[in-house]
């Protein structure tokens, strides 16, 4: 016979069994102990020293911090953030409708409006804006008198004032980067939907204006925003025409009252706040273009915040349970 073995655990006293037969013994508690991140410390602790050394370094230099508040809000300063704000407007929608349209010049069957729309974008996005603004300014070197016969005729030099040298200037170099931008985004859109369009007796230009370009504005969007942020920090390169935008009026101020380097500190805080204002815009056209690509839309920052908040306060005190 084969002999039995006590199976009662070592000791525990004889005949006393610690667990009824047939039941589960119930889990213990886990208690979870977080991997430490020594280095993550470490680098915040050096981030931290920089910049609180980049502060001191600027706190000892000679600024007269005051002269930065006392202009910030002055009436030249203002009327020079107006004009940059309206010159990059301006040209932003002069850029997207010319954009849009050798756009579709590129995109024609017709190799002549193609090959025109590509030297065109060639030409643009091949100078630098400064050059491009430049050649406007003195122009009047090359045509002294603008002359559209039985329409409209005046000196070169009163027609490209400085105010349209910079609309001109940056208008048509974005329309090469516009241009490329919605390419991307006609070129999106299935075939099929053109297809379809042209089977129910549409014509090219209704199938263009009424099912393509709506479709193509989620891809465009997105770097259109882009686009203009970044035109509100070009146009300061107007001030090579004298076009008395921002940072021109501050420069003004800061040769005149030997503060120099502080009405530039003035000219940086308004342009991030231009930026700023308008990036937050842009994060909400985005969203309101992606509801008819995802399933669900992604948190806003408020509702991020929200979320965390809620996860932390309801976060269990103890250990994790199994």
């Amino acid at each position: 016979m084969t002999d039995k073995f006590d199976k009662t655990p070592a000791g525990s006293p004889a005949g006393q069994v610690s667990v009824s037969k047939g039941a589960t013994p119930a889990p213990e508690n886990i208690k979870a102990i977080p991997v430490r991140h020594v280095g993550r410390w470490i680098s915040g602790v050096v981030v931290v020293g920089l910049l609180i050394a980049l502060g001191y370094a600027f706190s000892q230099g000679n600024i007269q911090w005051h002269a930065v508040g006392d202009k910030l809000f002055d009436s030249t300063v203002v009327a020079g953030a107006g004009r940059t704000l309206l010159i990059s407007v301006l040209a932003m929608v002069l850029g997207v409708v010319l954009g849009v349209v050798l756009a579709v010049m590129r995109l024609s069957k017709n190799p002549v409006t193609s090959w025109v729309a590509w030297l065109y974008i060639w030409f643009f996005r091949g100078t630098p804006v400064y050059v491009q603004l430049l050649l406007w300014f003195n122009l009047a070197l090359i045509f002294p008198v603008l002359n559209i016969p039985f329409i409209y005729k005046d000196e070169m030099t009163d027609v490209m004032t400085p105010f349209m040298c910079a609309l001109l200037g940056l208008a048509l170099n974005e329309a090469a980067y516009m241009a490329e931008i919605c390419r991307a985004g006609i070129q999106s859109v299935d075939e099929g939907q053109t297809e379809a369009s042209h089977a129910l007796g549409m014509t090219q230009g209704k199938t263009m204006r009424r099912v393509v370009l709506p479709q193509a504005l989620r891809v465009i969007i997105p770097p259109t925003g882009n686009e203009f942020i970044n035109m509100l920090k070009t146009s300061s390169l107007v001030y090579a025409v004298t076009y008395n935008e921002l940072l021109r009026s501050t420069s003004q101020i800061g040769s005149t009252s030997y503060a120099v380097m502080e009405m530039l500190f003035v000219a940086s805080i308004w342009y991030i706040v231009m930026t700023s204002v308008f990036s937050v815009g842009q994060y909400y056209l985005e969203r309101r273009y992606a509801r008819g690509s995802l399933r669900s839309l992604p948190l806003t920052p408020l509702q991020r915040v929200k979320a965390n908040l809620a996860a932390f306060s309801n976060r269990p005190s103890g250990g994790v349970s199994a």
